[in-house]
């Protein structure tokens, strides 16, 4: 009965505190009745306070320390070694190994994990950036196909007295009826802003009408080329500064170009 209890393996776990408070009470009962029981537990106290922390550096050293740490005060720094069979000596030395190889399992486990999950985010990181680059070159080629349509005539808007080095571009396109706007030369509209697009019909009297009010937070994603209204016989094409919203008609004290078309 006694070589069974003993091999079992239940007196590690209760050096190593594995065990419920309930087996730790059974423990202690059997070690306070029986010499042997008591013997074998001293002799695993004494295998842990000897062991070097270096057979497994994977487990914690903080844990290690302390059970060691206890098992010194417990016996005042010296522990008297029974005498004990080598099979016992195996039973408590294959606990001890068994719990270095749970350790580093949990080890090796985690280790895996944070690798997964950095590979993860460096993969996601990845994927968006390619994301932005696709987005940038398509919109880089359809402004481009504007820009060298050869059915398109272009209108030059020169800056006017409120700004004198602005510009802008207009891309008429009377095969697709479509007219194009680049304000790429224009400044950054003050905040409650916006800049209106004008078809203008210079005779027999000035005839304004508005073909778009651009909203500039799309600036940077249209290249600064927007598609407006088509408008057909415009002669001239303004751009003015309005309030958000645009204007019924323009404000010419806020007149930022000004191109006619060219027959």
């Amino acid at each position: 009965m006694n070589t069974e209890y003993i091999e079992s393996g239940i007196l590690e776990l209760y050096v190593f505190g594995l065990l419920s408070e309930e087996e730790n009470l059974k423990v202690k009962e059997m070690a306070d009745s029986n010499e042997d029981v008591k013997a074998e537990i001293l002799s695993i106290e004494k295998a842990v306070i000897d062991l070097s922390y270096s057979v497994s550096p994977y487990l914690s050293a903080e844990v290690y320390n302390k059970i060691r740490q206890q098992l010194i005060e417990k016996h005042e720094g010296v522990i008297q070694m029974p005498r004990k069979s080598t099979g016992s000596y195996l039973g408590w030395a294959a606990a001890i190994i068994l719990l270095f190889g749970l350790g580093f399992q949990y080890y090796q486990y985690n280790q895996a994990t944070e690798e997964v999950q950095a590979t993860k985010t460096e993969r996601d990181k990845f994927e968006q950036m390619l994301a932005n680059v696709s987005q940038e070159n398509t919109q880089n080629e359809k402004a481009l196909a504007i820009i060298r349509d050869k059915n398109n005539n272009v209108v030059s808007l020169a800056g006017q007295t409120v700004a004198p080095e602005a510009y802008a571009k207009v891309y008429l396109n009377n095969e697709d009826n479509k007219i194009y706007v680049d304000i790429a030369g224009l400044p950054e509209p003050p905040k409650d802003k916006v800049y209106q697009v004008w078809a203008l019909k210079l005779k027999p009297q000035l005839d304004p009408t508005s073909i778009g009010v651009l909203d500039d937070s799309q600036r940077t994603q249209n290249k600064g080329i927007f598609a407006v209204e088509n408008f057909e016989g415009a002669e001239a094409f303004g751009i003015t500064l309005e309030p958000a919203g645009g204007s019924p008609s323009p404000t010419l004290e806020q007149l930022y170009t000004l191109g006619e078309v060219k027959s």
